[in-house]
């Protein structure tokens, strides 16, 4: 009877030894880039309605090359990012599905009083040739210029796309946000600062969105934009990310991008 009883218990660890990974899994984590994360966590709450049996969690940012080092080391299995992928991590098995296209946008304090800006202008705010807002117009108050670090995403579509930036030598004097939330914050908080990070509706709310020549980031003239995709590792494919894959891509998704200011894209 003891002998029988060691079978069935050696039978049984054999038998969860062989129970695939996924179900092991107790959760999914979408992880890597700032921009456009409040769009995401509101598309993750329209997911968690839809499958309340998947734990989803969209944490706070790592940025493009920490999603793309968590899911090229296998540590985590479905990656955000803001730029695109480079042929090594393509040729690395990394699968890239963008979703939205987000405009950049140039935002300010209130206390500035600016709310359009020529893209001339905006070159010399950021160079340091313009030091003071009195200069364009607003109050005796010193610009504090805020900055991202050389690799970030919307700094990128900045020096590709917006006049003046492609060889643009940002002012030493600038405060470098490691995140775009920080970024936000910064701008939020410190009277005469000027930042820049990707566009969405709630950035309204206690910042001057800044027009450039004209255009303001959801008008179809304005000239720079990120794309935000999902990035997976080839053959990782389970029901959790197929999922949130395909949820990203339903009518309720799009019109939820679409009301935080971004252009839903297909795949």
């Amino acid at each position: 009877m003891r002998n029988l009883a060691f079978v069935f218990a050696l039978s049984f660890c054999v038998m969860c030894s062989q129970i695939p990974a996924v179900t092991a899994q107790s959760g999914l984590k979408v992880v890597g880039t700032g921009d456009g994360l409040e769009m995401l966590k509101e598309m993750g709450r329209g997911f968690s309605k839809q499958y309340p049996d998947i734990d989803l969690s969209i944490p706070p940012s790592i940025g493009s090359g920490g999603g793309i080092a968590a899911v090229s080391s296998g540590a985590e299995r479905l990656g955000r990012v803001a730029r695109p992928l480079k042929d090594s991590e393509v040729e690395h098995g990394l699968v890239y599905l963008p979703i939205a296209k987000i405009p950049s946008a140039i935002f300010t304090h209130p206390s500035t009083g600016l709310v359009s800006i020529t893209s001339e202008d905006l070159v010399k705010l950021y160079s340091g040739a313009i030091s003071n807002w009195s200069e364009l117009g607003g109050p005796d108050m010193r610009v504090r210029l805020v900055r991202r670090e050389d690799a970030d995403s919307t700094l990128q579509v900045l020096r590709d796309s917006m006049p003046g930036w492609k060889d643009l030598t940002l002012s030493p004097r600038s405060k470098t946000a490691v995140t775009t939330q920080d970024a936000i914050a910064t701008a939020r908080q410190v009277e005469g600062a000027i930042a820049f990070g990707p566009y969405s509706r709630p950035l309204e709310n206690g910042l001057s969105i800044l027009k450039i020549d004209g255009a303001h980031p959801t008008d179809e003239k304005y000239p720079s934009a990120v794309t935000l995709a999902l990035i997976y590792k080839d053959g990782t494919m389970d029901e959790q990310m197929e999922a949130f894959i395909d949820f990203s891509q339903s009518n309720q998704a799009h019109e939820l991008i679409k009301n935080y200011g971004g252009v839903p894209l297909k795949n």
